[in-house]
């Protein structure tokens, strides 16, 4: 069977990519790769036999051999280079998050309908294993009827800021690019968020813009009527080493016949049924936490899944489980977040993304 073959743009965690390259379980290859620095792709292009190299990402969309683009550049570029891309008749993988406004993520809906091609988030919570075990057991149904739930990310960010100044540079807005895991993961059990009421402090990082905020906690209210709080925090001292696994990327949630909990070591349920309580530790591998580019850390492994999935749907023609509407709803929580932190309200979220025409027009401001 012919390989399908990837162009990589950016090599921060697009790097993770490159190691599907002489597998014999997948069906892509890593054909070509873009990056600013030239030295860095030298070195790239001897480890993992890359044929071709750049520092142009917009030559490399525009190669005839390459049938997926995997967007990994810093969040405000991705717009851009999605559009690009889809242009240029490729599918494309990119990297959480999708984009960061509510207009991009109009615009990338209707270009993805327009060039009829497929488009998955690298949602790395959805693709690991703890987490698809404890989706796995929600949808049997023996949680009952969901009531509310939590989400936590809390990231030290200052070592990041280290080795990719552009994140306070730009800066990155952490609302978009870091809170995106929490509102993911909960949309991904309960489904479309109907408002939002939000609150932001700064980060204790006097790099990043002292007038912009870093920490951010959010009531959420779904359509189905569950609660939920996401508590993401980018601009505070780590946590203590105890409790990091599980305050580091956190989930819980409670049905009216049982609770699931995720802890440093693994996912917990009690749930009732039929007069007797039922304890269980779900299946899975903890997710490590340094996610340095060894084989089995968390977002090498995540990320080998989803282009896994991205081949399975292209020479299926299935559709992604974490597709542009996805990424566009994601997006979209977040926006009405920003406009609860601005107004001191509670914001409807805006979730009509199906409706959208096909073809590219204007977006709101």
């Amino acid at each position: 069977m012919k390989k399908l073959n990837l162009g990589v743009i950016g090599s921060g965690m697009g790097r993770t990519i490159l190691r599907i390259n002489g597998r014999d379980d997948f069906q892509t290859e890593v054909r070509s790769i873009c990056d600013i620095d030239a030295n860095k792709l030298s070195k790239m292009q001897d480890e993992f036999q890359i044929e071709h190299v750049t520092t142009d990402w917009k030559e490399l969309t525009q190669r005839d051999d390459l049938d997926i683009i995997g967007v990994f550049s810093p969040d405000h570029l991705h717009f851009e280079m999605i559009k690009g891309a889809l242009e240029a008749g490729k599918h494309v993988i990119v990297t959480k998050p999708m984009v960061i406004s509510l207009a991009e993520a109009m615009e990338t809906v209707r270009l993805v309908r327009k060039h009829q091609r497929k488009l998955l988030v690298g949602q790395t919570r959805r693709f690991e294993s703890l987490r698809m075990a404890a989706k796995e057991f929600y949808d049997t149904g023996k949680l009952g009827t969901p009531l509310m739930a939590q989400a936590t990310y809390y990231h030290d960010m200052r070592t990041v800021f280290d080795r990719t100044p552009w994140r306070y540079e730009h800066p990155k807005d952490f609302l978009y690019g870091g809170a995106c895991h929490p509102i993911d993961e909960l949309r991904w059990f309960l489904g479309d968020v109907d408002e939002v009421s939000a609150m932001a402090t700064r980060s204790i990082d006097p790099r990043y813009p002292s007038n912009k905020e870093a920490n951010f906690m959010l009531n959420l209210r779904f359509k189905n009527g569950a609660i939920a709080r996401v508590l993401n925090a980018q601009g505070v001292i780590d946590t203590p080493k105890a409790h990091r696994k599980s305050a580091w990327s956190g989930f819980a949630i409670c049905g009216d016949k049982g609770t699931l909990v995720g802890a440093g070591d693994g996912y917990y349920v009690r749930y009732e049924e039929d007069g007797e309580v039922h304890d269980l530790k779900l299946p899975g591998t903890p997710v490590g936490i340094d996610f340095d580019g060894k084989e089995d850390s968390g977002h090498v492994r995540a990320a080998m899944r989803y282009v896994q999935e991205m081949e399975h749907c292209i020479l299926n023609d299935s559709t992604p489980s974490v597709n542009e509407i996805d990424g566009a709803k994601c997006t979209s929580v977040s926006e009405a977040a920003w406009e609860s932190i601005r107004t001191g309200r509670n914001v409807k979220v805006f979730n009509e993304f199906e409706e959208l025409e096909a073809s590219v027009g204007d977006s709101p401001a």
